[in-house]
């Protein structure tokens, strides 16, 4: 057996382990652990281990991710959820949908301070699920728009998917961040268009709320300016350069820090949770980054990435078709693994190919396009059967709803989905335009 199919073989028994639910973690470890020794020797995988977890977490990169966890923690239990679906509530509740596409509209803000499709979803399902559910809405538009507002929460900034990707390939935060913006804004425009559609054809599963005075409009939207203030603030100040991403993480947790300690509610108890929940969180996710940086030096020494590159070189295929295919396989893989999973697991085998394509860009224009198609993949694999772990998370919390019921909710914006990555797919300067005029 050669290098290759052994590393292959190995590969696949991680795949294995992963879709079994074991830990990622544990998963990337072992199976890289016993991968690097078996090719280069215990002693060697020892010596690795003394070197390269250290150089993995402690990079100045990193310090982002606590910084922004800690924001979206604090967010959370400030508050500001409900500020923000009120205030859209207030303003689109009465018409047709309204509140499913208010519920978007909150998905969308309270990401652009949370950062995770999860913690977005989650949150926003205890603010605006009770009020669809009284106001009629179905079981299937209710958790299905929370199940996709939720996975806005992995594309607009600050993404820590996005975070973690600018790790693995040595890309920039803030030009990543920048580059998730635009698509993210469509994003949701597509979500409300989905919505719109939805009701037009099925009345009776989205009806209008009561209308609400100006007045009450007015104050709901007053309240809601601190988070359009912190966003502002975080995402103006990496595009004019005015600080660095882990600076405006820091601005960003402050802020939301000070607005939750002038609306009284942050405390003792809610600053402990929110800081033990950013450490578990942080924890997590630096131990899967040892587990991927193990499994990353078994792939190397297996060859598999370069292998694959001079395959596809090879193949007398054109660019497009492989960039293609490569997509069809992130798609298969989300209906079967979590999003972080999935980035880890295939980013060290198909970066390499994909900025070797000959596509008309530079490399580092190549490597943030691709980041975003991959973040929009893994979006759509978060509402995909028959994982769909965002899917899951709410109809967990709509105990009434069926499995089934909540995952035809879907569909709608699983289509939108699909149309968002053609279009990033066939017209990459919808988010590179931003990049390059930073």
């Amino acid at each position: 057996m050669t290098n290759v199919e052994y590393g292959a073989l190995l590969f696949g028994v991680c795949l294995l382990l992963v879709a079994l639910r074991m830990p990622v973690a544990v998963a990337m470890f072992l199976v890289g652990g016993f991968g690097f020794a078996s090719f280069a020797g215990w002693s060697a995988f020892l010596n690795l281990l003394n070197t390269a977890p250290f150089g993995r977490v402690s990079s100045y990169t990193l310090s982002v991710l606590p910084l922004f966890l800690l924001m979206g923690q604090l967010a959370t239990h400030a508050g500001l959820s409900r500020q923000l679906f009120d205030a859209a509530r207030a303003c689109i509740g009465h018409r047709r949908g309204g509140l499913a596409i208010a519920t978007i509209g909150g998905c969308a803000g309270f990401s652009a301070v949370c950062g995770s499709s999860i913690a977005t979803g989650a949150t926003m399902a205890s603010v605006a699920l009770p009020e669809m559910r009284r106001n009629g809405y179905s079981g299937a538009l209710a958790t299905g728009t929370l199940a996709a507002g939720g996975t806005l929460g992995i594309l607009f900034p600050p993404s820590i998917i996005l975070v973690i990707y600018a790790v693995i390939t040595e890309q920039s935060v803030g030009k990543l961040f920048i580059a998730g913006l635009v698509p993210g804004v469509i994003a949701t425009f597509g979500y409300w268009a989905a919505i719109a559609l939805y009701v037009k054809f099925n009345p009776k599963e989205g009806p209008a709320a009561p209308i609400v005075p100006w007045s009450e409009r007015l104050l709901q939207m007053s309240r809601a300016w601190p988070v359009v203030s912190i966003f502002l603030a975080v995402i103006g100040g990496i595009y004019f350069g005015v600080f660095t991403p882990t600076e405006a993480a820091a601005i960003g947790a402050a802020g939301v820090a000070l607005v939750a300690l002038v609306a009284r509610r942050l405390n003792w108890s809610t600053l402990k949770a929110s800081v033990l929940e950013t450490a578990r969180a942080t924890g997590m996710i630096f131990l899967i980054l040892i587990g991927a940086e193990t499994f990353n030096s078994f792939l190397a020494l297996s060859q598999i990435p370069a292998s694959l590159t001079d395959a596809f070189a090879n193949s007398g295929l054109s660019p497009m078709v492989i960039l293609i295919g490569i997509l069809l396989i992130y798609l298969l893989l989300g209906c079967v693994m979590d999003s972080l999973a999935m980035i880890l697991l295939t980013v060290p085998v198909f970066f390499p190919l994909v900025t070797g394509l000959e596509l008309g860009y530079t490399e580092e224009e190549i490597a943030i396009w691709f980041g975003v198609m991959a973040v929009i993949i893994v979006e759509i694999g978060l509402i995909t059967p028959p994982i769909g772990l965002n899917v899951y998370t709410i109809n967990s919390l709509a105990q009434e709803v069926s499995l089934v019921e909540s995952f035809r909710g879907t569909i709608p914006f699983l289509i939108s989905g699909f149309l968002l990555l053609a279009l990033i797919l066939f017209a990459p300067i919808v988010c590179l335009w931003l990049v390059r005029l930073v």
